[in-house]
């Protein structure tokens, strides 16, 4: 059993007609969560990550690292960037490591221009 079972797949709404989707699975690795998201982040979908980031961030016992794969993300706006944000200082509130291990090329460069790439590097 998972601490994440709840939150282990999550899919958004179709937008206004749109199939914009957003798909979020959570599994547990030796360190703590492997979140991995894939599609778009933004305002319609990016209240999704949200809830399964808090998620983690409340189940994890204390030191326990929170892991994002990042690399299926397709687009990511400002409202997905945030909640990385949010849920870099609930991690860090709660002493728990946060860090993109692996992204795409859209995300990589949201996170390079906003110079925030290096707030979610792994600890070495």
């Amino acid at each position: 059993m998972t601490l994440f079972s709840e939150a282990t797949r999550l899919e958004s709404p179709p937008v206004s007609g749109q199939e914009a989707r957003v798909s979020i699975s959570v599994h547990n690795a030796p360190g703590g969560p492997v979140v991995s998201v894939a599609g778009e982040l933004d305002l319609s979908t990016a209240a999704h990550l949200r809830v399964v980031l808090l998620k983690a961030t409340e189940a994890c016992p204390a030191g326990c690292g929170i892991t994002l794969d990042l690399s299926g993300v397709t687009f990511c706006d400002c409202t997905g960037l945030q909640v990385l944000l949010r849920a870099r200082q609930w991690a860090l509130h709660d002493h728990h490591p946060l860090a993109v291990t692996t992204s795409s090329p859209r995300v990589d460069r949201l996170l390079e221009i906003t110079r925030t790439a290096p707030l979610f590097t792994p600890a070495g």
